[in-house]
């Protein structure tokens, strides 16, 4: 199938959605709300969401958001196409103000991710895959003239979209010259499972670099080809790694559940990931 129409589509709701997430970033104070599971809520995640809900309704085709997740599995399980999409994935990082936060939005067929968008609004960089055209970054791109764009034709939109990929950088870009195992993991997840993965790793390989970052920069990292592994031994929700696997995928990286070496799959009855591993 051609996915450009609704990359584009996904992209557009992105920018807007990181738009917004700016404009609160921005401010001198935001306030800072707790859910049930005690994970934090701004208004950023809110407005984000409801860019996003708005602009991909147009297709008919169900939404499953982290801000409207409590759609029953009796209705969801009969969904073979739907959007699955954080917001604001990184809301810890955002409330840090270091910007490593992200809006994720994919697209999901028979469980599996075929499109992914990640945008990274403070950094003005986007990430982007889907099957059959592959997976690419951009960084400081005309992401305000792209918001703008209306192609009125399936022709017009892929021509958008080819435009767009001759902009960017397709993935992974390997640097032959970095000779170390390089691991990534969370910021402000660390836990003992993954010091002792990597001190594994360090016995096995000897020279490990370890790398800090937040949201699913994590796995564009090692979709860039910037690291090699990310071990996620702890918590996740299915619209934390959606997007990141279409890129990670299309970039020739791959996400496995960590114990059975099976590649994460969606819209299962719980939303709770098992944990994984992205690996080039």
């Amino acid at each position: 199938m051609n996915y450009k129409t609704y990359t584009i589509k996904a992209i557009q709701a992105a920018i807007a959605a990181g738009n917004a997430i700016n404009e609160v970033y921005r401010l001198e104070d935001f306030a800072v709300e707790y859910k049930t599971d005690k994970s934090p809520l701004t208004i950023a995640d809110q407005k984000s969401h409801e860019i996003i809900t708005n602009a991909l309704r147009g297709y008919d085709i169900p939404i499953l958001s982290e801000e409207g997740k409590d759609t029953p599995f009796a209705q969801r399980k009969n969904w073979r196409r739907f959007w699955i999409v954080d917001p604001l994935d990184g809301t810890k990082e955002f409330i840090k103000r270091n910007g490593e936060f992200t809006v994720n939005i994919a697209l999901i067929e028979n469980s599996t991710p075929v499109l992914g968008i990640i945008f990274v609004p403070d950094r003005n960089t986007l990430y982007f895959a889907g099957q059959n055209f592959g997976a690419y970054k951009l960084e400081n791109g005309p992401f305000s003239e792209l918001l703008e764009s209306r192609p009125d034709s399936k022709e017009k939109t892929s021509a958008l979209l080819d435009q767009i990929m001759g902009q960017s950088t397709r993935l992974p870009v390997i640097d032959p010259q970095r000779a170390s195992l390089t691991i990534v993991g969370s910021r402000s997840h660390k836990n003992a499972e993954l010091e002792a993965y990597v001190e594994e790793k360090r016995k096995s390989f000897g020279d490990v670099e370890f790398i800090s970052a937040g949201s699913s920069l994590k796995i564009c990292l090692v979709a860039e080809g910037k690291a090699d592994l990310y071990p996620r031994l702890g918590p996740t929700m299915e619209w934390d790694t959606a997007a990141g696997q279409a890129i990670a995928e299309n970039a020739g990286a791959g996400v496995y559940q960590y114990d059975s070496q099976k590649p994460l799959i969606y819209n299962k009855e719980d939303l709770h990931n098992p944990w994984f591993i992205v690996k080039r």
